[in-house]
């Protein structure tokens, strides 16, 4: 507990390593995780350190290792479940490792490169022989003619340019077809009318099936198009056009032979590309399982390796360049472990004279070391969230284990909700050691590292929600309820009973539609539930009402217990640092002034408990009427919780303008005084403006921060209203 208690004490050590050995060493060290490195090249930059090039090495096997998970996980293939957490790699394996690493990638790139270029091929191969079985709709080809010249019906018809009109003058028609996007197509024609001005006919039909584009994978639906044009230059147009436009355009049979010879080279072709690309496939598949089997433990072992020469580059060297000089924050608990360590380093190294270390005094102040456990892991860094505690401070975490679940369940308060978040943390913790569970999702990881949390936050929640009587929002009647109902009734009492107490009959009951127990009629009120709120109040009008003031007042009240604890644990800092006038100066008056006011708002609280009872409720003052007015002096007389509570006398009408008299010439006597003494003796010299500032800014600080934080923690009340509605 001393650890959790309060951070552990550090000290710093210097170790001497040498040269050969230093990497070991330090591979041995980060295992144990026992030191933390200072910097002792500050003034150099990172670019101008001794293992610089070591570093970029590390990062780019880092490079590689990403390259070779991105395509181990597009290809689908689970990364198995390595050893956890592999030592760094020896320096004799570095250069084999990297050289295996860099013939992989080059193999997998090249490999990669083939397949998309495969890949490529076939899908403009599938695009053509789609082209080809659609553009055959389009024109019928006249075996009269020649070879060049291609008839459409709608040119015989043609007013301004029939066809033996173009066959005379020599015009040579000219054909452009292909594929183009769907949502190109009208923009696409536009331009082609005003560019060509009418010397073009425009054929078009949609494909049934949407194709992949071979550039960017995306599945879309296609336009097959045939452009009938005569002219060169109309030619030269459309190709451009086709360009501008992305479109995929293929060459156009002239006869319908060449056309079948065409699609039969086609189907072939296709063919022996499905058969190469599958073995492509395969092999490629066959590359990244054998990758995939150690990737996982080289990304752990090159992350390390880069650790260790980063550390490296905080060392200085010797006049000799032989001994490499570090200097760590280590606890003094750790200090056999590191000289082991340093031992076990020199050892695998194999060299004739080993590392060591030494301690060294400092006036500086150490890092804090908590040492944690699964346990506490998750509550210290809750804590750390807000801030890191200073060295040697107190440890709030220990007190957090048991505040933070039980302040969560008093707004989480039910028992049938609190038990199923329990059973989710108990099967979480139960299979704590499934490695699928660590390398799940981040939500699922989330969960997984607040395991106890989660724990404890339920198994409070149920305790709290048996003392608010919930269960998936319901009360349960498990002991019976304390009030009973037929003692309201006028056949119970005697008749000389029936004028002092408002009791009901069958009339009352008959044309009432909201009925009130009176808990001071006899017989009515039997004593209080046993365990929590009794169930009868999730029947009444004034449930809500009861509720609210209940919830209120109990968050009033925990949220200054858990302020007044905080306060006390700053005294054991100041002890612990033999800073006793700061219990004197900081510690005490902050607990006055807790205590005088928040401290007294809870007396009243409890003190309005047990004094009154229901005979003397309707008496019972307001609470808040009374605090408030503890500050307003109010000059009418009030009725307070007990005598002589409100209200005071002045003795005399001038006796404060003489106390302030006097106080002022006390003052000034002291002062001269103070001054006459500092003349005659040397004082140690300090800025007393600093430390006024300070205090004053501190001060007020923490009277405005328990006002605040008072209301604030009435958020307890708050949600655990909503959570109950």
């Amino acid at each position: 507990m001393g650890s959790l208690f309060r951070s552990e004490t550090v000290c710093l050590a210097q170790l001497f390593l040498q040269s050969g050995t230093a990497y070991e060493c330090l591979s041995a060290l980060g295992e144990k995780g026992l030191v933390q490195f200072r910097d002792l090249n500050q003034n150099v930059s990172s670019f101008q350190r001794k293992f610089v090039g070591e570093v970029k090495r590390c990062e780019e096997l880092e490079r590689i290792l990403v390259y070779l998970v991105q395509e181990i996980n597009r290809a689908d293939i689970p990364l198995p479940e390595g050893e956890a957490s592999p030592p760094a790699p020896p320096l004799k394996q570095v250069l084999e490792m990297q050289e295996q690493l860099q013939k992989l990638e080059v193999e997998l790139r090249e490999v990669i490169k083939n397949k998309e270029k495969l890949r490529k091929n076939l899908l403009e191969l599938i695009e053509y022989t789609h082209m080809l079985r659609v553009t055959k709709t389009f024109v019928k080809r006249n075996v009269e003619f020649e070879p060049t010249y291609e008839e459409f019906p709608s040119l015989e018809s043609d007013s301004l340019l029939d066809y033996s009109c173009m066959q005379r003058l020599g015009a040579k028609l000219g054909f452009v077809s292909g594929l183009i996007n769907q949502g190109k197509v009208e923009a696409f024609e536009k331009m082609l009318w005003r560019v060509c001005k009418g010397y073009t006919i425009v054929s078009y039909a949609e494909l049934d099936e949407s194709l992949e584009d071979s550039e960017t994978g995306e599945v879309i639906k296609w336009y097959v198009f045939l452009i009938s044009f005569w002219g060169e230059q109309i030619g030269h147009k459309v190709k451009k056009i086709c360009d501008c436009y992305h479109c995929h355009v293929y060459p156009y049979p002239n006869t319908a032979e060449e056309r079948r010879e065409i699609q039969e080279g086609l189907n072939t072709r296709i063919q022996d590309l499905y058969t190469v690309l599958h073995k492509t496939e395969d092999y490629l598949r066959q590359v990244l399982c054998k990758a995939a089997e150690s990737v996982y433990s080289r990304v752990i072992q090159v992350k390390k390796m880069k650790a260790i020469y980063h550390m490296l580059n905080m060392c200085s060297f010797d006049v000799t360049n032989k001994c490499l000089i570090a200097e760590v924050w280590c606890p003094e608990a750790d200090l056999q472990d590191l000289r082991r360590a340093l031992e076990e380093g020199s050892r695998e190294s194999g060299a004739t004279i080993p590392s060591f270390m030494n301690v060294i005094p400092t006036n500086e102040t150490p890092p804090t070391r908590i040492r944690t456990n699964k346990f506490t892991e998750g509550f210290q860094n809750i804590v750390d969230a807000y801030g890191v505690g200073s060295y040697r401070e107190v440890n709030p975490a220990l007190f957090t284990i048991i505040t933070f679940p039980f302040l969560f369940a008093v707004m989480f308060g039910d028992f049938g909700h609190g038990f199923v978040m329990f059973l989710f943390a108990l099967l979480l913790v139960l299979n704590e050691n499934h490695p699928r569970l660590n390398q799940s999702q981040e939500i699922m990881r989330m969960f997984f590292n607040g395991r106890y949390i989660l724990l404890l936050m339920g198994l409070f929640s149920v305790y709290t929600g048996l003392i608010y009587n919930d269960c998936f929002s319901k009360s349960v009647n498990l002991f019976g309820s304390g009030w009973n109902v037929s003692a309201m009734y006028s056949s119970s009492h005697p008749p000389a009973e029936h004028k002092k107490m408002v009791l009901w009959n069958d009339s009352v009951v008959r044309h009432n539609s909201i009925l009130q127990l009176d808990p001071s009629v006899p017989g009515v009120f039997r004593g209080p539930y046993p365990l929590g709120i009794d169930p009868i109040w999730n029947l009444a009008t004034n449930r809500l009402t009861f509720l609210n003031s209940f919830k209120m007042k109990m968050s009033v009240i925990l949220g200054i217990i858990h302020m007044t604890f905080g306060v006390i644990l700053g005294i054991f800092n100041h002890l612990h640092f033999r800073k006793k006038f700061n219990i004197y100066l900081v510690s005490i008056p902050e607990l006055l002034f807790m205590l005088c006011i928040f401290g007294y708002l809870i007396f009243m609280i409890f003190y309005k408990w047990l004094v009154f009872s229901a005979e003397t409720s309707r008496v019972a003052p307001s609470i808040l009427i009374e605090f408030i007015n503890m500050f307003l002096f109010p000059a009418s007389k009030t009725s307070g919780l007990y005598t002589g509570q409100s209200g005071y006398t002045l003795i005399r009408k001038d006796s404060e303008e003489e106390v302030s008299l006097l106080g002022s010439q006390d003052v000034e006597e002291g002062n001269h005084q103070v001054e006459d003494g500092c003349r005659e003796m040397v004082c140690e010299e300090f800025n007393f403006g600093e430390i006024l500032m300070t205090q004053v800014i501190h001060s007020i600080e923490y009277c405005l921060g328990c006002i605040s934080n008072t209301a604030s923690y009435l958020r307890l009340w708050a949600l655990s209203l909503a959570h109950a509605r």
